[in-house]
């Protein structure tokens, strides 16, 4: 039954595409050259990341999931798209001969990051204008609107598309980024960690004055809800009725990447299915609970979020 619900909901992500690169290998000496350890790199891997990984999570999770962004006219574009075909993601990405595919490339020595290099440059004006003018286009066919900002340069337009999508009526869940979230004004959800959230707040002293702060922020930008994910101190979400606080799952951190992409997918997922906010946000945190006890970038698929059910 919680599948087929999915299976006719469909989500449009819109944001900073990124390759994830993995290169895994052994450590036996440290070079001669610097204090650095040398790494025999054995396997290598790729995976979608930033707004591509909001994406696969969302298909994970049974839902039609459809990605607009920029990628390069490059090798790591192409791989991006191939992934996409891979995991059944509906392509809308502009090619942009000025730049270079966004990569995060991690070293990976007996099981730690050791290393990571990115790649990126910001998307040229008339690739954006491109891009917005087929989200303009998109967005009526979509439930849910997804915009995941990395602060890459994909979302500059991002004022406007929250403008259009609402005024379909659209929900629309927002990662946000940088020092001003009042661009983000009229969405219906923004998903800050505590460091993004200390960038528009300040500092708190009190789970009081954390709330007084965030409540006021989401009576300002106009939101329904602002969840507040904390790391090791779990998530807590705001709206206008209540405030609910949902501890962090007792298991074993793995890795913390990509654990805001999984959340924000099911928290939007789920609410698209007409879960209550309560039920949405129990659900993102079992979610994001479930991807840190994995490498990298991962997914939580429905079998394994709806099994202690």
């Amino acid at each position: 039954m919680e599948s087929t619900i999915a299976q006719a909901k469909r989500m449009l992500v819109v944001g900073d595409v990124m390759l994830d690169r993995y290169w895994f290998g052994e450590v036996n000496r440290i070079s001669p050259e610097a204090p650095v350890p040398i790494v025999r790199v054995e396997r290598r891997e790729e995976r979608l990341g930033g707004a591509a990984n909001v994406a696969r999570n969302a298909v994970a999770l049974g839902l039609s999931a459809g990605l607009l962004g920029v990628i390069g006219q490059d090798e790591a574009g192409n791989i991006v798209e191939e992934l996409l075909q891979e995991s059944g993601i509906e392509s809308y990405l502009n090619r942009d001969n000025a730049i270079s595919t966004i990569i995060k490339l991690r070293v990976i020595g007996r099981q730690q990051q050791l290393l990571r290099i990115d790649f990126e440059q910001k998307p040229s004006a008339r690739v954006l204008q491109d891009k917005l003018t087929r989200f303009n286009g998109l967005i009526a066919d979509y439930d849910v609107i997804v915009m995941s900002d990395y602060a890459k340069g994909s979302l500059v337009n991002v004022a406007t598309m929250i403008a259009a999508a609402k005024q379909l009526g659209k929900l629309i869940l927002v990662d946000p980024k940088g020092s001003d979230f009042s661009r983000y004004k009229g969405a219906s959800m923004l998903t800050p960690n505590k460091s993004e959230m200390r960038q528009i707040i300040g500092d708190w002293d009190s789970e009081e004055e954390l709330t007084e702060k965030a409540q006021s922020l989401r009576v300002k930008l106009d939101l329904q809800a602002l969840l507040l994910t904390r790391s090791e101190e779990g998530m807590t979400l705001y709206t206008d009725t209540e405030v609910i606080h949902v501890p962090a799952m007792a298991r074993e951190v793995y890795d913390v990447s990509g654990a805001g992409d999984t959340v924000i997918a099911t928290m939007a997922a789920m609410l698209a299915e007409g879960k209550t906010m309560r039920e949405a946000v129990m659900l993102a945190n079992q979610a994001g609970g479930i991807v840190v006890g994995k490498l990298g970038t991962a997914t939580a698929s429905r079998a394994e979020l709806f099994s202690n059910l």
